[in-house]
C-alpha cells in the first residue's frame, strides 16, 4: 500500500491525527519538500513519535525514479508531502503508477494554501479565478502568463491567487516584493494597463503559523515593505464586495478609500 499524507500548511504539527496514526503503522516513510517549505523540514516531531526514520527525497526521486513505488510493492509506504496531497502533479502520476503496478493507494488530505489564503484574506473563494505561479526569472526565460492570467480573471471579475516559486534545493523562496516587481516589469513590457504602482494587492506570509501576515495597500508601498520569513504569496482582487473590503482594511491595513 501506498499512502500520500498531507503535511499542511506550516510545520509537521498540522498533520492530522489520522495521518500520525497510519505513519506508526507503515513499514518505511518517505517525504519531500521541493513542492513547498515547511518550519522544520528534518520532521523530528513525526520521527520521534513513530520511533521510525524518514527518507527525505529530491525531486527526480519521485517523479523519474518512482522510489516510493519501488518498495511499495511488498511494503506499507507513506510518502509525506507539504500541504494538501495531489495538488501537485507529480503526485497525481504516483497515484497513476501505482494503478499500473497493482498497488493500492490512500489519500489523506490535509489543509492547503488554495484554501487557506482566500480565507485569511477575507475574500470569498467562490470569486476567485485560475491560480498562477511567479516563476524565478533566469536567462531567455521570462514568461508573460502570470500577468495574463490576472488579465484574464479580471476580465471575469475574479481574484487573482499569485503562489511564489520555489527553488528549495538552493534554499530560494521567492519574496512577495520580487513577485510585485515581476508584474510591474511585465507591465512595462506589454503596456496593457493591468498592473501598476496604484494597484491594490495583497501580501499573505506564513500561512497556517501562529504569527500569518497580511497586508493589503497600493502596489507602490507594499514593494518596500519587509514581510519577514518565508513563504509568501500574493493575491491581485477585482471588484470588493463591501464586506471584503472592510475585512482588507481592518484586518490588512489597507487604504481606507479602496471601494471608491
Amino acid at each position: 500500500m501506498l499512502y500520500i499524507i498531507g503535511l499542511g500548511l506550516y510545520d509537521e504539527d498540522d498533520i492530522s491525527i489520522k495521518g500520525m496514526k497510519t505513519l506508526k503503522g507503515c513499514d518505511r516513510i518517505f517525504a519531500e519538500f521541493y513542492t513547498a517549505k515547511l518550519k522544520d523540514q528534518k520532521l523530528s516531531t513525526i520521527r520521534e513519535k513513530t520511533g521510525k526514520d524518514v527518507k527525505i527525497l529530491a525531486r527526480e526521486e519521485i517523479e523519474e525514479d518512482m522510489t516510493p513505488l519501488k518498495y511499495a510493492q511488498g511494503e506499507d509506504v507513506a510518502l509525506l508531502v507539504p500541504g494538501d496531497p495531489l495538488v501537485a502533479t507529480t503526485h497525481s502520476n504516483l497515484i497513476l503508477e501505482a494503478r499500473r503496478k497493482n498497488i493500492k493507494t490512500r489519500i489523506i488530505h490535509s489543509s492547503s494554501i488554495f484554501s487557506a489564503a482566500p480565507g485569511l484574506a477575507g475574500l470569498q473563494i467562490y470569486k476567485f479565478g485560475k491560480t498562477t505561479t511567479i516563476p524565478f526569472p533566469e536567462k531567455n526565460y521570462f514568461p508573460h502568463s502570470p500577468y495574463l492570467t490576472i488579465k484574464d480573471n479580471l476580465e471575469y471579475n475574479a481574484h487573482t491567487l499569485i503562489l511564489l516559486d520555489i527553488k528549495a534545493e538552493e534554499n530560494r523562496y521567492m519574496s512577495a516584493n520580487e513577485g510585485l516587481e515581476y508584474l510591474l516589469r511585465v507591465e512595462k513590457e506589454r503596456r496593457e494597463n493591468i498592473i501598476d504602482l496604484n494597484t491594490l494587492a495583497v501580501v499573505l506570509a506564513r500561512v497556517g503559523s501562529s504569527d500569518p501576515l497580511i497586508r493589503a495597500d497600493l502596489i507602490k508601498r507594499l514593494i518596500v515593505e519587509d514581510f519577514g520569513r518565508p513563504l509568501h504569496c500574493l493575491i491581485i482582487p477585482s471588484t470588493l464586495h463591501f464586506l471584503e473590503a472592510e475585512y482588507l482594511i481592518e484586518i490588512g491595513g489597507a487604504p481606507p478609500d479602496i471601494l471608491k
